[in-house]
């Protein structure tokens, strides 16, 4: 998978601190708990550690579900994504793939965060995903010296048409294969969700958990939040 967003990759991502400073507790990088219990938000994420360096640095990704969620239905997700200070943007793909899947990308922007949703059917710039939206969530949304922090719900990210009339749901009982890239490269205008963004530094694939990421009274944690 490449996020060709139209130039040339980055140098190697310089070494940062291992840890993650008490602001963002829990998401240290000795950190390897499939569940994260919010203090902030209240909301129940599993959570998977994506290592960027050689070294002890890594991307936290974090999903919660509502309980019950249906299989084979859409239901909406909430993500939060915790990276060090040297990326200048995080995407995840929900599909798996650069093509052909909701694209939810996020940058930091004045202590705050902006996020969007992307889709592309080649290995072009991705477009605004028209069949997917995303809110962030004032509260887990926030940065510090070391680590900056989105928190956002996606609509139409779990289950989305791939190619012509095919479509893919995510499993919310199960686990499912998703894939993310990052650049060190800031997005040249960092208020605005349409902004350009360079091409990734990296790109890799997990799967993730989503048996233990459900949450009772999913959508009264949002509306808390917002």
């Amino acid at each position: 998978m490449r996020w060709n967003f139209g130039l040339a990759c980055a140098a190697t991502l310089l070494s940062l601190g291992a840890y993650l400073s008490a602001l963002f507790a829990g998401a240290a990088s000795e950190t390897n708990a499939d569940v994260f219990r919010d203090p902030d938000t209240g909301f129940t994420f599993s959570q998977y550690n994506a290592p960027i360096t050689t070294g002890a640095n890594y991307i936290t990704f974090r999903i919660a579900i509502p309980s019950p969620a249906t299989a084979g239905q859409p239901y909406d997700t909430v993500v939060q994504v915790v990276a060090p200070v040297a990326a200048g943007w995080v995407g995840i793909a929900w599909g798996g793939s650069m093509t052909n899947n909701p694209l939810l990308i996020g940058w930091p922007n004045a202590g705050s965060a902006t996020t969007s949703v992307r889709r592309a059917t080649a290995h072009t710039a991705p477009v605004a995903d028209a069949a997917s939206s995303v809110q962030l969530l004032k509260t887990g949304t926030k940065s510090n010296s070391t680590h900056w922090q989105f928190t956002a719900k996606c609509t139409g990210c779990t289950s989305f048409t791939t190619t012509g009339s095919t479509s893919k749901s995510l499993d919310p009982a199960g686990s499912n294969r998703l894939a993310f890239a990052y650049s060190r490269t800031k997005p040249s205008q960092p208020a605005s969700a349409s902004s350009p963004i360079n091409v990734h530094d990296l790109f890799n694939y997990w799967t993730h958990d989503f048996a233990s990421a459900g949450n009772t009274g999913f959508q009264e944690l949002v509306d808390k939040n917002l």
